[in-house]
């Protein structure tokens, strides 16, 4: 991902996780209470939401002149735990497939790995 579309990535994961939650909250409400599964659809949304936030300060921080090597892996960490941690329970909390939860603890690696690849980043100016 070119460092200079981190930042509407970012934009665009964290109008997704507004929509989402708010789908979650107002549409899906009913249906995940009977199955007992709010709580897990919004963990999704939470975690989501924070590191769409994460990418916009990843972008931010790649205009800073830091290693632009570290700063795109933590980008692509970043989108990947979204997909699969926020992801699978998304679709745990509405198909019941409880499999899914086997791979979320994947994305929170993939969070974790962002997070260790922006420690990493060195200024370069």
């Amino acid at each position: 991902m070119h460092k200079e579309r981190i930042i509407q990535v970012g934009a665009v994961l964290g109008a997704l996780a507004v929509g989402i939650g708010a789908f979650g909250a107002h549409g899906l409400a009913d249906m995940l209470e009977m199955q007992g599964r709010a709580e897990t659809f919004e963990t999704g949304v939470k975690y989501h939401f924070y590191h769409a936030l994460a990418m916009l300060l990843v972008g931010i921080l790649s205009l800073l002149k830091l290693q632009e090597k570290w700063i795109k892996r933590s980008a692509w960490l970043f989108l990947a735990g979204i997909v699969i941690f926020s992801g699978s329970l998304y679709v745990l909390s509405l198909t019941g497939i409880t499999w899914l939860g086997a791979i979320t603890p994947f994305g929170g690696v993939a969070f974790i790995a962002g997070w260790i690849c922006v420690a990493m980043a060195k200024y370069e100016g």
